[in-house]
């Protein structure tokens, strides 16, 4: 009998991916010439920065979902190999958007294009979770209503990055940064389930020490 594919390799590919990705993302800030003085190359790449610990946190909620996702799994399927793959290519796009914001700053375009990378993973993201969940037989640990909001605040933050009222021109790149920072707090407060589970397998460790 043909055995059953192991979550190994893949849990294994996709931390090396997720490493890369964040430290492409780190070896490109760069440090200001010696022209500039220190708080002015500091204000310099401040966008930068701010865009880069936002890239930083979002991939590292990723990363720390996809370890709940995945710790379901005793075995895989090729759906979702392949739709892990398309998690990981969406994802190792964000350190290009996040440099094309350091380099052509705080921009309509710029950020419209970062928050079309960053609703990329969150689609292909549906599509990992729906192919497990539907592998194990359990619901994801995330609501189907915080998954369809971020996506909605992704996609809906493109088309404000283009705001400019006449009153506040520069109004709409902001809103659309703060609309994916919102996005990152949503995520960063861990679902009940999850919360609720590392309570019981504390309690139950605990347990079986105070046994011993």
């Amino acid at each position: 009998m043909p055995q059953p594919l192991s979550p190994d390799r893949l849990e294994a590919f996709s931390d090396g991916v997720i490493a890369v990705i964040i430290t492409i993302m780190v070896l490109e800030l760069r440090v200001p010439s010696k022209e500039i003085s220190d708080m002015g190359g500091l204000l310099q790449i401040l966008p930068l920065l701010t865009v880069y610990l936002l890239s930083f946190v979002q991939t590292g909620i990723y990363w720390v979902n996809h370890h709940y996702l995945t710790d379901k799994l005793e075995s895989v399927t090729h759906g979702i190999l392949w739709s892990n793959l398309g998690l990981l290519f969406f994802l190792s796009l964000i350190p290009f958007a996040t440099r094309w914001v350091g380099m052509r700053g705080i921009s309509s375009f710029s950020i419209a294009l970062y928050a079309l990378t960053c609703a990329l993973p969150a689609i292909s993201w549906f599509v990992l979770s729906t192919a497990i969940c539907r592998h194990t037989g359990q619901p994801a640990a995330a609501s189907p209503l915080k998954q369809t909001a971020s996506t909605v605040l992704y996609l809906g933050a493109i088309p404000a990055a283009f705001l400019a009222p006449n009153f506040a021109p520069n109004i709409g790149p902001i809103l659309a940064l703060s609309m994916v920072a919102l996005v990152a707090l949503l995520w960063l407060i861990p679902p009940r389930k999850l919360t609720e589970r590392t309570r019981i397998t504390s309690v139950g460790e605990h347990s079986h020490n105070d046994q011993r």
